[in-house]
């Protein structure tokens, strides 16, 4: 099935700038709600789509990651730097024109319920991985500090034997409604607070929260070549709501650890090699770490300090296609600070050859040419 593109579907350009965004959304969202369409499969499967494209293209962030890797990039369960975050597109809905235009085409007319369940918050940790980790990929098991459903009361809130009571005010909906004018405006109730129920005796335990501090373990996959600064989403692992609500995310943002050898410059590794004066003068075989192991390299003779080598896809794969970056060799000459007296006199006697210093070259420019007019 071919995936849906955010952009057409609200019919606004790859550059289009926020305020665009939501006044196409706007429209759409007016001209599809099901309460304006009521018996309309097709209008509100609609609904539900701009709603979709508004929440991911109205983020930076969510856009961001959207626009580098496609819907690779807004997937949960794990995914790498997945999106997420939408789930309702009345909330959505509510969220531009208002709460209190939530129902805009009448008194509740599709007759869903509205009642507000507070959701959990979003955790955020910081995961240190080595290069040869990053390299590879690999599967890690994180234990977090979060809030867990309260056992006493099984996350109602309510003290073990009573239970939570239709709110009388609301009659459950979570919202009371009047109308101004035209338009049939809805507020929170200021009885429940959104959620349509009230507790009269509260879980000693929770304190009525329904929630209780505790530890949970999360395992995070963890794809190969991600780099520092990166994050991935672990869905539904965060913070669980008050009194049973949905859990919130945990976001893990990618830390590099140094490394011994290596250093990172986008998906290509950079390796120090230094080498006596005599093995750059002489050339020969040399063994240099890999990120897998090791590798045996030729040293032409007469390489000069400074100079860059290049070992084709050893570096680390490229996260948004096949193929991997490259490993650099940058030469580096070491000088000896001590001698023996034979050493010395060896060094002494090479000195005498031309071949021992850099060569003078031609004549400048400017000097050719000025001996060229006189």
């Amino acid at each position: 099935m071919a995936e849906k593109d955010y952009y057409k579907i609200l019919g606004v350009s790859r550059d289009a700038g926020v305020n665009d965004i939501k006044k196409a959304y706007r429209k759409l969202a007016m001209e599809y709600h099901p309460d304006r369409n009521s018996g309309d499969p097709a209008a509100e499967e609609k609904f539900k789509a701009v709603g979709e494209a508004y929440s991911i293209l109205s983020d930076p962030q969510k856009r961001q990651r959207y626009d580098q890797f496609g819907h690779a990039g807004t997937r949960g369960a794990g995914g790498f730097s997945d999106m997420g975050g939408f789930t309702d597109p009345f909330d959505i809905f509510r969220e531009v024109f208002g709460s209190g235009f939530g129902d805009i085409f009448g008194m509740g007319g599709s007759g869903r319920r509205r009642s507000t369940v507070q959701k959990g918050t979003d955790l955020q940790i910081r995961l240190k991985l080595s290069l040869e980790e990053i390299s590879r990929g690999v599967t890690k098991k994180i234990k977090i500090k979060n809030h867990i459903i309260c056992d006493s009361c099984k996350g109602s809130g309510a003290m073990p034997g009573t239970s939570t009571v239709t709110c009388p005010m609301c009659h459950g909906s979570g919202e009371v409604s009047f109308r101004q004018g035209f338009f049939a405006v809805s507020q929170t109730c200021g009885r429940c607070h959104g959620e349509g129920k009230i507790i009269d005796r509260p879980c000693g335990e929770c304190r009525g929260e329904g929630r209780v501090r505790g530890e949970s373990t999360i395992e995070v996959e963890i794809p190969a070549g991600v780099a520092e600064g990166q994050y991935l989403t672990v869905r539904n692992a965060g913070n669980i709501g008050p009194r049973g609500g949905p859990r919130g995310d945990v976001l893990v943002i990618i830390e590099e650890k140094p490394h011994d050898y290596f250093e990172r410059h986008g998906d290509d590794i950079l390796y120090n090699l230094h080498l006596g004066v005599t093995q750059v003068a002489l050339g020969g075989q040399v063994e240099v770490p890999t990120l897998n192991g090791h590798a045996t390299i030729s040293i032409a003779a007469g390489t000069q300090d400074g100079k860059l080598l290049r070992m084709r896809n050893k570096g680390l794969p490229h996260l948004s296609g096949s193929g991997s970056g490259d490993q650099l060799i940058r030469i580096k000459v070491w000088i000896p600070t001590k001698m023996s007296a034979r050493e010395k006199e060896l060094l002494e006697e090479l000195s005498k050859s031309e071949n021992m210093y850099p060569s003078k070259g031609d004549k400048s420019f400017f000097k050719r040419v000025k001996e060229a007019i006189l």
